[in-house]
């Protein structure tokens, strides 16, 4: 893996200073039968305990606002004890988006969760915040619909209603990518506002046409009340970078290591729940005793949150690998939409040497 930035100059100067300690001896005039020393000798390395174990670097890491199957990455890591081995001591925190971004980039939160358009414009406004590895390789906000809709591509959208928690964050921007791929805008459709979040009630009882929501969640929740779902995604009109860890760049300067290390026990975890989902489910229901009630539903809800965290670049560079062009392009489409205050690069935004290597 080839980093995508130079680190710091002063990051890369901090060294341990290994103190030489030099006893002079003038060797003249040191008679043969000199009287030895009454004190007693100095102990050797062999003569001394256990060196003291190394205190864990702490990391303060925010999670979505709700505790969730969808974090079963996180919990199974910890309850493994893979941070532990990694000499980590990981918090958890739970934070809706927009407090996570700023506490991130002031460093109270060490590690986020966040996605390509809550990342571009922060660090726009001068939030210094990076993202170091992707968690959903696919962008997992989607407008979805009954199957009995009949909508079936971007274009059918015109002239329906669409129900939206609001006018803000990363469902509003992908709506308006989404309508664009079908030549569409927002003039050309009905927005129904649920600040309450319960557009998806407004589509199973028919208020609305369609809404939008996150491929693991809403959907998945309409299929299980036996009603059949049409998901779009807004990956095939334009690739938003889809949620990853950030942190800031002081924190990473001071936590590198460390941060690199949750990457890597993370990153472990989920390709363990790719190959044995219910390790994954059994680890969040242990994290949230109150999901065993509901097991059908989070099994399924984990099942589509597995399928969001690969997309192209991951089948052909792992888990965690973050699709660069795909940020390029995202920059590009959020400064049309006049969301970019300062301009902003790449470069700026993403940095590849936290990955494992060979991500």
């Amino acid at each position: 893996m080839s980093s995508s930035r130079r680190r710091p100059a002063s990051f890369v100067l901090v060294l341990a200073v290994i103190g030489s300690l030099v006893f002079a001896c003038s060797g003249a005039g040191v008679a043969s039968d000199a009287v030895p020393p009454s004190n007693p000798p100095v102990a050797t390395a062999s003569d001394e305990g256990p060196e003291p174990s190394v205190e864990p670097s702490k990391l303060v890491v925010g999670l979505g606002f709700i505790p969730s199957v969808q974090f079963a990455q996180f919990y199974l890591a910890q309850q493994n004890g893979y941070y532990a081995d990694a000499g980590l001591d990981v918090e958890f925190q739970n934070k809706i988006d927009p407090d996570l971004i700023p506490l991130v980039g002031a460093g109270t939160i060490d590690v986020g969760i966040g996605d390509g358009t809550s990342v571009i414009p922060a660090a726009s406004q001068g939030i210094p915040i990076e993202y170091v590895a992707t968690i959903y390789g696919q962008f997992p906000n989607i407008v979805f619909a009954k199957e009995s809709s009949g909508i079936r591509k971007p274009a059918d959208l015109k002239g329906k209603k669409i129900g939206t928690p609001g006018k803000f964050g990363s469902g509003w921007v992908m709506l308006q990518a989404m309508l664009a791929s079908g030549g569409l805008t927002v003039n050309d459709v009905e927005i129904v506002e649920y600040p309450d979040f319960t557009q998806a009630v407004a589509v199973e009882e028919g208020a609305v046409d369609a809404a939008t929501g996150f491929a693991n969640n809403e959907p998945v929740q309409l299929e299980l009340h036996g009603e059949k779902a049409v998901v779009l995604r807004v990956d095939d009109a334009t690739p938003l970078p889809g949620p990853g860890l950030i942190s800031s760049t002081k924190t990473i300067e001071a936590k590198h290591d460390a941060i690199a290390a949750f990457v890597a026990a993370t990153l472990q975890a989920m390709n363990e729940i790719k190959a044995n989902p219910t390790a994954g489910l059994d680890a969040a229901i242990t994290a949230v005793p109150e999901l065993a009630s509901s097991r059908a539903t989070q099994e399924a809800i984990l099942a589509a949150t597995i399928e969001s965290w690969s997309g192209p670049r991951q089948v052909d560079h792992g888990l965690g690998a973050i699709d660069r062009d795909g940020w390029t392009s995202s920059i590009t489409y959020m400064t049309g939409l006049d969301m970019v205050k300062e301009p902003v690069t790449t470069d700026d935004l993403v940095r590849e040497d936290l990955l494992p290597a060979g991500e």
